[in-house]
């Protein structure tokens, strides 16, 4: 791999690069579906995810390709509570109502101009039932307001953050706008309002080659849960957002391989000091590329739901 490039990535590089965005209603969810957890009481639970169509986030991170199925717009008062409502509907008519839920939007849940807050009321009304109730947010946009939701919604709430690496390198790279400080305060100011902290972790970010990419992945889940995470998701690096191509024709990104994905989160599962998860969303990826790749792939889904080594 090349030295890191000196040219800072901004917001001008990300939009240049970009391709056609999806169309979007503001008033129906972009995704609904059910699937298994492994919670945070040591079992196995159902959990139902909402993928919420809101404004898009203003953090134009390098690697990020959720900006395709956002709107350019804040979405009306009562088109939150609106999607919930049919994702609901859809919970109720494929069994029993999960025991957690959760809310992703594509950014950040307390960014005003995503999430409405006048719509707050009304989104804890349909959502204060469940046993857990976990939504997405940026670190820096972890302010008092989040202290407030959590205490008006009067179940747990579990917030996940982006910490995406620690490499002292890369991080600044990722046009991100965030800094290690600003990761580590945000913990500790949702542990202290009670709130439980996830946290991403991308497995070989640009800029570094496959065993770096490893040696990071595992560095970063081992500072978030000395931070007090409660459970990290492993991201396999994706292109798909067209920097992201464009960095991977210059040699300065490959996603990782299979191998490499199960290696890291073999050895953050041997960690034991929290959950851990890898994301298998398009871990389609690997077949006919990787041996036994279906196989494999299985097993880390296996992993996912029993938090142990197979």
């Amino acid at each position: 791999m090349p030295s890191l490039p000196g040219v800072e990535y901004k917001d001008a590089h990300v939009l240049r690069a970009r391709g056609p965005r999806e169309e979007v209603d503001p008033f129906r969810p972009v995704g609904v579906f059910v699937e298994e957890e492994y919670s945070r009481l040591g079992k196995v639970e159902r959990t139902g995810t909402v993928l919420l169509a809101n404004r898009e986030c203003p953090f134009r991170c390098l690697y990020c390709d959720l900006w395709k199925q956002t709107t350019i717009y804040r979405v009306p008062g009562g088109a939150i509570p609106r999607q919930i409502d049919l994702a609901l509907a859809e919970f109720a008519a494929v069994g029993p109502l999960p025991r957690q839920i959760k809310l992703y939007n594509a950014g950040n849940f307390f960014d005003a101009q995503a999430i409405p807050p006048e719509d707050y009321v009304e989104i804890i009304k349909r959502v204060a039932g469940f046993e857990t109730v976990i939504v997405e947010n940026h670190p820096k946009l972890c302010g008092p307001v989040v202290g407030d939701f959590a205490r008006a919604l009067g179940t747990q709430l579990e917030v996940a953050l982006g910490l995406e690496t620690i490499h002292p390198e890369v991080l600044p790279r990722l046009n991100k706008r965030m800094t290690l400080a600003d990761f580590d305060g945000a913990c500790e100011r949702l542990k202290e309002a009670g709130i439980v902290v996830r946290a991403f972790v991308i497995v070989r970010p640009p800029f570094l080659d496959e065993e770096e990419g490893v040696e990071w992945a595992i560095r970063s889940v081992e500072h978030a849960f000395a931070r007090g995470v409660d459970a990290v998701s492993l991201i396999p690096a994706r292109a798909g957002n067209g920097l992201m191509e464009e960095l991977e024709r210059e040699g300065l990104f490959g996603s990782p391989r299979l191998g490499s994905v199960e290696a890291a989160f073999e050895a953050c599962l041997g960690l034991g000091a929290g959950r851990v998860f890898v994301d298998l969303w398009n871990a389609g990826r690997w077949t006919g590329v990787e041996e036994r790749a279906g196989e494999r792939v299985a097993r880390l889904g296996r992993m996912n739901l029993s938090q142990r080594v197979e």
